[in-house]
This record gives C-alpha cells, sequence and structure tokens, in this order.
C-alpha cells in the first residue's frame, strides 16, 4: 500500500503495516515536550492517574521558555512545579535558566529529535520537528500528562496536502516568506487537520533554518504537522549532535493527496501578514508604510543563527528609527554565543537592539516587549491575531528577518531594497 512520510512514521509507531486516512491509531511516543505554561496542568493530571514513573526519563523534555527568567511570582511558581517534577522523576532533559532556550530550537540543536521520530507537545508549534522528518504536533496539556505516564497516544491519521516549490528564489527571500506566501494561498483553516508535505526543486537547497520557520508555520494553516522529506541537509545538521541515525522516510510516487498546490517561488517577493490573521498576506510593497512603535526580531520561528545573520546584514552601519524600539532575542545559548563570536550582536547593539535572553519574548504576550493600546509592531514570529503580544488595541504585523531590520531603520514597513 502506498503511503506518505506521514503515513509511514504513524504506521511504524503503531506497529502497523500501513495506514490510512482517517485511521485512528494507538503510537508510541518517542518524546513527550512540555513548556512553562503547559508542563504544571500536565503534571497535574500525571499525578491524578496515580503515576508513580514517567514513561522514559529520557523521552520527556521540560522547557521554562515562555516567562523566564521569571517576570513575576506566578510565572515563578509555575517553573518551580516544572523544576520539582523534573528533580522527583529525574528527567534527563530539562533546561533552567542558564541552559534553557526555545524549545522548538534547542531540542533540534541537541539532537534530541532525528528522522522519522514521534514527537508530541503541549505547544501548538511542536510541528517545528517536520523540518527534520518528523512527525511532530501540538496537544493539550490533558493529553500530554497521560503521554507522560504511559509513552503512548492515540491520533487519527490525517489527509496530505502536497505543496511543491519550484523556481529559483530572489533577493532576501527565505524561508518565511515561502511560508507565509502558503498560509496566504491555503487560508488560516486550509489545511484543518492534514499533512502539509513540503517538497519541489526549490525545497532541496533550502537551509535547515528555513525549513524549521515552515514546518513552524504549518498550523498556521490548521494543519496537524508540517513536513519535510529527510535529507543529506539534515544528516550534516544532526551530524556530531547525536548518534541516533533514525529513519529517513520517503513519501512513495503514488501516495495519494487530497490536494497538489504548486508553487513558483521566483515570483514570491517578501512577505507581511497583516492584522490580525497569519493569512492576510501581501508583498511588502502593496502593504502601506505604517510606522512602527517596535519590531522584533526572534521566537521559535525566526530566532535562529541565519536569522540574527539576515538582519545584521541589513543593520550593518545603521540605526533604528529613534520611535522605533528594536528587540533581539536569540533563540538558545548557543546561537547568543555564536552571534557574539561573529560580532552579530555588536552590530545589533550598534544599530540600537536591545537583546534579550533566549527565551519566547513577547511573542506571546507575556514579556520582554508587551505592546500599548495603540501600539504596532513588525514582528518575525508566527502569529498576529488581537492581543497576541498585548493589549488588544494593538496590532501585529508578521515578515521575515531582513524586511523587520529594514523596517527597523525606516521606522515603518518596508523592505531591505529601500534600503
Amino acid at each position: 500500500m502506498s503511503m506518505t512520510i506521514t503515513e509511514k512514521i504513524l504506521a511504524a509507531h503503531a506497529g502497523r503495516d500501513a495506514v490510512s486516512p482517517g485511521d485512528l491509531v494507538q503510537v508510541r511516543v518517542d518524546m513527550a515536550l512540555a513548556n512553562d505554561i503547559t508542563a504544571p496542568l500536565a503534571i497535574k493530571v500525571f499525578h491524578e492517574l496515580g503515576a508513580t514513573r514517567v514513561f522514559d526519563r529520557e523521552k520527556v523534555a521540560l522547557v521554562p521558555d515562555h516567562f523566564v527568567p521569571n517576570k513575576d511570582i506566578p510565572s515563578a511558581e509555575q517553573a518551580k512545579i516544572m523544576e520539582e517534577f523534573a528533580s522527583q522523576y529525574d528527567i534527563k532533559h530539562y533546561f533552567k535558566v542558564g541552559e534553557m532556550g526555545i524549545e522548538h530550537v534547542i531540542l533540534p540543536e541537541k539532537g534530541l529529535v532525528v528522522p522519522g521520530d514521534l514527537v508530541i507537545g503541549a505547544d501548538s508549534h511542536t510541528c517545528t520537528y517536520g523540518a527534520m522528518g518528523a512527525f511532530s504536533a501540538g496537544v493539550g496539556s490533558t493529553d500530554l500528562g497521560a503521554i507522560m505516564a504511559t509513552g503512548q497516544t492515540w491520533l487519527k491519521v490525517p489527509e496530505a496536502i502536497k505543496v511543491v516549490y519550484e523556481g529559483g528564489l530572489g533577493p532576501w527571500i527565505g524561508g518565511k516568506d515561502l511560508i507565509l506566501y502558503t498560509i496566504g494561498r491555503l487560508g488560516v483553516q486550509g489545511a484543518r487537520y492534514k499533512s502539509l508535505e513540503f517538497t519541489g526543486s526549490a525545497v532541496t537547497d533550502l537551509t535547515m533554518d528555513d525549513r524549521f520557520t515552515m514546518a513552524n508555520m504549518a498550523v498556521e494553516a490548521g494543519a496537524k504537522n508540517g513536513i519535510f522529506a529527510p535529507d543529506d541537509h539534515v544528516r550534516t545538521y544532526l551530524k556530531e549532535k547525536t548518534d541516533r541515525e533514525g529513519v529517513y522516510w520517503m513519501s512513495d510516487p503514488d501516495a495519494h493527496y487530497d490536494e497538489v498546490v504548486e508553487i513558483d517561488v521566483s515570483q514570491i517577493a517578501p512577505q507581511v501578514a497583516c492584522p490580525h490573521s497569519p493569512d492576510n498576506v501581501s508583498p511588502v510593497s502593496s502593504v502601506d508604510p505604517v510606522p512602527l512603535n517596535q519590531v522584533f526580531i526572534g521566537s521559535c520561528t525566526n530566532g535562529r543563527m541565519e536569522d540574527l545573520r539576515a538582519a545584521a546584514a541589513v543593520l550593518k552601519g545603521r540605526k533604528a528609527a529613534k520611535n522605533t524600539r528594536l528587540i533581539v532575542i536569540p533563540g538558545s545559548p548557543a546561537i547568543y554565543k555564536a552571534a557574539m563570536k561573529e560580532g552579530i550582536l555588536e552590530i545589533l547593539l550598534d544599530a540600537g537592539a536591545v537583546i534579550g535572553p533566549p527565551s519566547c519574548g513577547p511573542c506571546l504576550g507575556g514579556h520582554l516587549g508587551v505592546l500599548a493600546k495603540g501600539e504596532t509592531a513588525l514582528s518575525t514570529t508566527n502569529r498576529n491575531f488581537i492581543g497576541r503580544m498585548g493589549h488588544s488595541g494593538s496590532d501585529v504585523y508578521l515578515a521575515g528577518p531582513a524586511v523587520a531590520a529594514a523596517s527597523a531603520i525606516l521606522g515603518r514597513i518596508g523592505g531591505p531594497e529601500e534600503l
């Protein structure tokens, strides 16, 4: 029976020869993940189940990344619950302040996910690991509590949409532009509970950082997961990170897809998602030159080295506009250190940026850059719903790091070609 990559991974983890869209399957989990917002409730459920140990101390990852360093007493209490649980059950992969970064950045960075894995996290952007040819998806904290106890969960096998990218990328175009354009085509519910499989000649040369960005935002089209066929880019990325080889599944040539979307990337300009939805997408040249109070570069979508490099290339020798706050947050301590060694942090600081500790920062409107009523921000994050980054009366635009850096300099929405 012909299957997609996603179907093959689910079949392997269900102990079945084959699965089809719509099947309900019980699967074993290779990595269970939670953060400082979602873990406390999962831990509560874990105890309510009467569990006396986690299913595997090496297959649970706890990452405080949303409100750290703790911003107030409630966030400190949340982090404390995680730390005590990690200590009680000897969780190997607990990352506290000094070690922690954004969960979806540090797990691949530390070699905790390999191709063919099945990763479930109590965070919607767990779909990020599809960049490595893994099946990864978000669930609620209740489900994760049960997973931590049993190492298993049930899933409905999703239908699949194949997105075929052909052509050559233009200047300043990266994974963020491709996925924003794709979400604009599909809509925020266009891939609801489906698997988005990213393919085509243009994908072959995409870097891992670009792939992480695209898989990360699959959920913004409503997808259950986003996935790339693992290749030599993945092998190179994982070299010296882990001894685990993984399984490099490929979709069968005659695998069934509910829909095939073809995109000529040579026609894609730098993209911007306007308020208040990730699918409200236009080329930056068509967006009104809206004055900006804040620009944020970071998050699990665009807080990696290539993102900081792209921003630094635009900002070098220039200054952020006087009335525009520029906040940059590296996705992990390793990225922070590498950016320091390359001189990127100096470029950013000289441009007037403030550098935050590795964390989610203002992405969810909780910490390190919350917006006030009437303020407008351009952000490299993944969502721009009403109130996402602060007051419900604020506006958020989404773009890649090059557009974000250019907009910080201009003090308004604009592209790097204007500089």
